[in-house]
């Protein structure tokens, strides 16, 4: 849950303080050690191009751990619309008051699937969605069971009750992604060994006395590098979210 809380324009400060402060506290003591640089310049490079190169290995294999969690709630979304629609189509074969009552719940259901989109995971607005959610599950179930019941040898419900417990496996699958963050170890490995790769860049800059421009871009080019990698897995804050676009299509074509 680290900086989940925060808006982006504070996380993106957050990162750029730590990040550049780290660069600029290395430029400082560089500059202090400026006279003797004959002696420290070339132990200081090594070290710096060691930790920078350690450090874009985190990075990329932070990046890379947010990107595909995203992808992977990217698809939930899909398939969730997917198999609520699926659902929705079978209710229609279904004998009345069975159907219209099944078709009134899956309707809420829906609206209810989007209002995950919108809300902070674990949060009390989320847990209430969750809530509501499982509720009318568990109401199109009875009437899944009943029409089941009533016609023990159709194909109809039969059908239908196969997609309805597809379409609940699928909830549980989203609810469970959007959960699923990149571990906290490893965003503070980011954090603190981009500091430190950035610090020693900032002393070798200092100590040769060029290049302080370069290093602060070099600075402000991580910090939103981290920025991404923490958008990535905030699902519904920030820049980058998910899209609930097939919900919101499956919604209108219920209308």
């Amino acid at each position: 849950m680290l900086f989940f809380t925060f808006s982006s324009a504070v996380l993106v400060v957050i990162l750029l303080v730590w990040i550049v402060g780290a660069t600029g506290a290395g430029l400082l003591v560089g500059r202090s050690l400026h006279a003797s640089r004959e002696h420290v310049s070339e132990s200081f490079g090594v070290l710096q191009a060691a930790l920078l190169g350690f450090m874009g290995l985190v990075l990329a294999f932070g990046l890379s751990l947010a990107v595909g969690r995203y992808q992977d709630r990217r698809q939930d979304v899909v398939n969730d619309a997917n198999a609520i629609g699926t659902t929705y189509l079978r209710a229609q074969t279904l004998s009345e008051p069975i159907r219209s009552s099944s078709m009134a719940l899956l309707v809420h259901y829906t609206d209810v699937e989007l209002r995950l989109s919108h809300v902070v995971p674990a949060s009390p607005e989320a847990d209430q969605a969750v809530t509501d959610g499982n509720a009318l599950l568990r109401q199109l179930w009875v009437l899944a069971t009943e029409a089941v019941q009533q016609q023990p040898v159709a194909t109809a419900p039969r059908l239908y009750e196969e997609s309805l417990n597809a379409m609940i496996d699928e909830q549980t699958v989203r609810v469970a992604g959007l959960s699923n963050r990149v571990p906290t170890e490893v965003l503070l490995l980011e954090l603190v060994g981009a500091a430190i790769a950035m610090f020693l860049l900032g002393l070798h800059v200092g100590v040769l006395g060029r290049g302080i421009v370069a290093a602060i871009l070099a600075a402000g080019t991580v910090a939103m590098l981290l920025y991404v990698t923490f958008d990535l897995d905030r699902p519904t804050r920030g820049l980058i979210q998910i899209p609930d676009t097939a919900l919101v299509q499956l919604r209108n074509g219920m209308d």
